[in-house]
């Protein structure tokens, strides 16, 4: 069973010609209301993958709560801990230009009031993966990690956006997953994804996975480094690329597959993400997944 403990967000699309620069202003002519937020987002990816999901997180009172919900729902994802907050829902202010590069801005609103205590016991145990990413409050994160250890579930932590996190906690988790911007911000200092991976998996005492876009995924275990190349596609739009592959790895996991062969899963769920638009809407089946993964060669050692 997986259980995801993170943000629930209603997304706003605008598709521009080009990304603004700073002071610049824009013009598109619509936006599209699309369900999101890196927790339910990874939570549905998981969910259309073949696991059992719960989420857990918070909505407002406001016209996007109950279609953000519904959406999770239909997608097979158990809602019944998503509590609701007198505030507004978690929103994503999404642009995307033409080629599919994004830029985003999130007003957490509801989100920011999500809590580790909403996790019941019961669904604490080695049977479980926890999912986290960082859109809720970090203390509320690492308390989430720290319950989880404790009661021996296999804990996968998204460090996106990156931010401040309790070393302990960290270590405490046993799967990080950065992009390769969240990796620099996490180690403070400029390197290849490989040194950064390496690092990651000695120092916290966990499998580190930076993922590459186009160029793949590469994961450190502690006494191996594996490269694993992305799905040769156009990309019509990332937004969501991300998530794929975090919900997919984890239902793989949970299904008692090793990280290395759950990166082959993960990374074609990424690809098949960038060929529609939006965030949930693109996440693929398992049966879409295994229908390509040919085209995909497994993780190789690369040292």
């Amino acid at each position: 069973m997986i259980v995801v403990f993170g943000s629930v967000n209603a997304d706003l699309f605008l598709n521009v010609p080009y990304l603004p620069k700073r002071g610049q202003t824009v013009l598109c002519p619509t936006y599209v209301f699309r369900p999101g937020g890196k927790g339910a987002n990874q939570a549905v990816a998981a969910a259309r993958a073949g696991a059992e999901v719960k989420m857990i997180g918070r909505v407002g009172t406001d016209p996007y709560a109950e279609p953000v919900r519904a959406a999770l729902h239909q997608a097979g994802v158990d809602v019944n801990l998503i509590h609701h907050s007198e505030t507004m829902t978690g929103i994503a202010a999404v642009m995307v230009e033409e080629g599919g590069e994004n830029q985003i801005v999130v007003a957490s609103g509801a989100n920011l009031q999500a809590n580790a205590e909403q996790i019941p016991e019961a669904l604490l145990s080695r049977e479980t993966t926890l999912v986290l990413q960082m859109e809720v409050s970090r203390t509320e994160t690492e308390a989430a990690i720290w319950r989880a250890r404790q009661a021996g579930c296999r804990i996968i932590l998204n460090l996106a956006p990156v931010g401040d996190i309790d070393e302990a906690a960290l270590r405490a988790c046993d799967i990080l997953v950065v992009n390769e911007g969240e990796a620099q911000g996490l180690a403070g200092v400029s390197d290849t994804p490989e040194n950064h991976a390496r690092r990651f998996a000695h120092y916290y005492a966990l499998d580190s996975i930076i993922t590459l876009g186009g160029s793949g995924a590469i994961l450190a275990t502690k006494s191996t480094l594996f490269r694993i190349n992305a799905l040769d596609i156009d990309p019509i739009d990332t937004v969501g690329a991300g998530d794929a592959f975090v919900g997919v790895l984890a239902a793989r996991l949970d299904t008692g597959a090793q990280v290395p062969c759950a990166l082959r899963q993960a990374s074609v769920a990424a690809g098949l993400t960038c060929l529609h638009e939006g965030a949930q809407s693109g996440l693929p089946t398992m049966a879409e997944i295994n229908a390509v993964i040919a085209q995909l060669d497994p993780a190789k050692p690369i040292d």
